[in-house]
């Protein structure tokens, strides 16, 4: 009896390669639903960035808003009010409003 229970047992094994179909599911999952749209949302920041130019209106990423007075390499002047300025650095403007180059904006 007990070697025909020890048969059936080990006839039913499962191929090894079957305990990696979960894990690499979820990672694809975790992929596809978190890093893969991070990762798209940081090269659109990047493109933003890089292509501040003077008259653009923005928000930091504080949430002030202002217009871009004059862009360096690593910081931008932005005006709060009329005479108000303040220096940023570049990588925390976190959206472009209205940008000078745009058609719309040169109505």
């Amino acid at each position: 009896m007990i070697d025909i229970l020890a048969a059936a047992g080990s006839a039913s094994a499962a191929p090894a390669w079957t305990g990696w179909v979960l894990p690499l599911g979820m990672l694809l999952i975790l992929w596809f639903l978190i890093l893969r749209p991070q990762m798209r949302q940081q090269k659109q920041h990047r493109e933003r960035v890089a292509g501040l130019a003077k008259g653009d209106e923005v928000v930091t990423a504080g949430g002030l808003v202002g217009k871009i007075t004059k862009v360096d390499e690593h910081f931008v002047h932005v005006e709060l009010a009329k005479g108000m300025t303040v220096k940023a650095v570049r990588n925390t403007i976190g959206e472009v409003l209205s940008s000078r180059s745009t058609p719309a904006a040169n109505d």
